[in-house]
C-alpha cells in the first residue's frame, strides 16, 4: 500500500502541473499569441502521464479495497480538472491512511513489491 500511494501522489502532482500549464499557459498562447508550441509539447507530455495516472490511481483503489462508484471514478477523474488532482490526491492520501493506518509508516510492508 505504501509503494501504491507514494507513486500515486507523485504523478497527481505531475498530471495537475502539466494541466495547469496547458490550460492556463499554453493554450491562451496558442489562442490569444498564434503561437501553438506550447500545446504541441505539453499535450502529449500530459496525456501520457494521465494515462499512468489512471492506471495507477485504479491500482491504489483496488489496493484500498474502494468499490468502483464513487470513489474509483472520482479518483481517476481528478486528474480531469485544472487543480483537481491536488485535492483528489490530499483526499486519497488523508483515506488511505485513516482507513489503513500501516501505510503512514514506510517502514512497514504489506505487500509484494511491484
Amino acid at each position: 500500500m505504501n509503494a501504491a500511494l507514494k507513486r500515486f501522489r507523485i504523478v497527481a502532482w505531475i498530471v495537475g502541473t502539466f494541466l495547469i500549464l496547458l490550460m492556463f499557459v499554453a493554450m491562451p498562447l496558442k489562442y490569444f499569441g498564434d503561437n501553438d508550441f506550447l500545446v504541441t509539447a505539453i499535450s502529449p507530455i500530459h496525456g501520457l502521464c494521465y494515462m499512468v495516472y489512471l492506471v495507477l490511481a485504479f491500482h491504489l483503489a483496488q489496493q484500498a479495497g474502494w468499490k468502483f462508484w464513487p470513489q474509483t471514478v472520482g479518483l481517476m477523474l481528478g486528474g480531469t480538472i485544472p487543480v483537481g488532482s491536488f485535492f483528489v490526491e490530499r483526499w486519497a492520501h488523508r483515506r488511505i491512511l485513516a482507513e489503513h493506518p500501516q501505510a503512514a509508516d514506510p517502514k512497514v510492508r504489506t505487500e509484494e513489491p511491484v
